[in-house]
């Protein structure tokens, strides 16, 4: 049975030990979660203007659309701002900076009624993050950056965590992937041609469902098994999620059991220690890599 901890006063080890165990913790707003929500809204608002974000769908043809997510997300996700308050938001839970890596936050977007789900704004199906190369090791932090609903949030079904799930992973590479991030933008209806991993058989269960507060977090394990939810609120979703590891877990081998996932590649080059942004080393890294390069990219570096 998974546990849902709410503010919890756990040690950052003993969080990390039960999340790879399939229990999720959420977090009400701390003061610099709130200051990356702000710095987002600004931004978002400046892009969209004098668009309201969350409608603006309705008045764009989905082609403008697409190409303003493509100059939007990665300016935020970029913004050496955001690093800041992701050592910050760190500090607030609890872990060691010394010993704490994270990949730069992604700002997503989910439109309302299937106005665009693929590329920019995949709607990504139920699957866990460990299925696009992310380390067992891997913990993300997720926030909605305007109040979210019941129905147009994440659900989740924790009792998956050592359960396999068929899916299609052993399709997805991640170097692969990184070829294809810089077109994302173009990448509108059936012209998308991203493996995006998946289910392939359907989920027995009922789905869990949070709804928190902005600047507060949702955080559980990659290999939780999760989903966008089919926006159907009349609004689009922002979120912004990041994504940590602790070296002392990648040295010890530590993490949420494997179960299913069949991808090649890993995530880990993108990961950079909250003190000073350096890599992990490269020996370590090598421990989880399939080697599986080919004409892939090992590091997505953005224009």
């Amino acid at each position: 049975m998974a546990v849902v901890y709410i503010n919890s006063p756990h040690a950052d080890d003993i969080r990390r030990g039960n999340l790879f165990r399939g229990d999720l913790y959420l977090s009400t707003p701390t003061r610099n979660g709130v200051a990356l929500i702000e710095h987002a809204r600004a931004m978002i608002e400046e892009a969209f203007a004098p668009r309201a974000p969350e409608t603006a769908q309705y008045e764009m043809a989905v082609e403008d659309y697409a190409a303003l997510l493509g100059k939007l997300k990665p300016a935020f996700i970029h913004h050496p701002r955001c690093k800041d308050l992701i050592r910050a938001i760190l500090e607030e839970h609890g872990a060691d900076p010394e010993k704490t890596y994270f990949d730069v936050p992604k700002l997503r977007s989910s439109t309302s009624d299937a106005y665009l789900t693929t590329g920019i704004a995949l709607a990504f199906p139920p699957h866990r993050d460990t299925w696009y190369s992310a380390p067992q090791a891997q913990i993300n932090f997720w926030t909605p950056v305007y109040d979210i609903t019941s129905d147009n949030g994440m659900s989740f079904y924790p009792g998956y965590i050592d359960r396999p799930v068929p899916n299609n992973s052993a399709a997805y590479n991640y170097y692969q992937w990184n070829k294809t991030r810089a077109s994302t933008a173009e990448m509108i209806g059936a012209k998308s041609t991203r493996v995006a991993p998946g289910t392939t058989a359907p989920i027995e269960g009922e789905d869990a469902r949070y709804v928190t507060g902005c600047g507060g977090f949702t955080i559980f394990a990659a290999a939780q098994l999760h989903a966008s939810l089919p926006n159907t609120s009349g609004r689009t979703r922002f979120s912004i999620d990041f994504r940590v590891v602790n070296i002392d877990d990648l040295r010890s081998g530590a993490g949420a059991p494997n179960v299913d996932a069949a991808c090649t590649g890993t995530a880990l080059r993108d990961f950079m220690r909250a003190t000073d942004h350096a890599r992990l080393p490269e020996d370590l890294v090598r421990r989880y890599d399939s080697g599986e390069v080919g004409d892939g990219l090992l590091v997505y570096e953005p224009a």
